[in-house]
């Protein structure tokens, strides 16, 4: 059975910093391309970083230079650093796991920015 969990969330303060976690349990984590999605109310997902098995990674433009995506395969988890954090960035993230037609979704952490 797999499972996606992710954890980290919660409410901080414009220009403050969260760290996101998600482990993926039930499949060979170090094959999966990992991937960091975030839904605002009335928006669409987005993706917002992505890590490939081989350690590429790729951002979403409005997160570039303030948000960095690792991954630590012995411990089957991938970790969304966000610093700098605007209003704009509150909505509820997704960890995702991917290879080839696979995919995985976990349940979602809120987080919110406001003062």
């Amino acid at each position: 059975q797999v499972q996606v969990v992710e954890s980290g969330g919660g409410l901080v303060r414009p220009g403050g910093s969260l760290r996101l976690s998600c482990t993926a349990s039930g499949i060979i984590f170090r094959l999966y391309t990992m991937g960091w999605y975030r839904q605002a109310p009335g928006k669409q997902r987005e993706l917002v970083a992505a890590i490939t098995a081989g350690g590429s990674t790729n951002y979403a433009d409005s997160v570039k230079g303030r948000f960095t995506i690792s991954r630590d395969n012995s411990e089957k988890t991938v970790y969304l650093q966000m610093n700098i954090l605007k209003p704009d960035d509150t909505a509820v993230y997704y960890c995702n796991a991917a290879r080839s037609v696979l995919t995985y979704w976990g349940q979602g952490t809120q987080v919110t920015v406001s003062s």
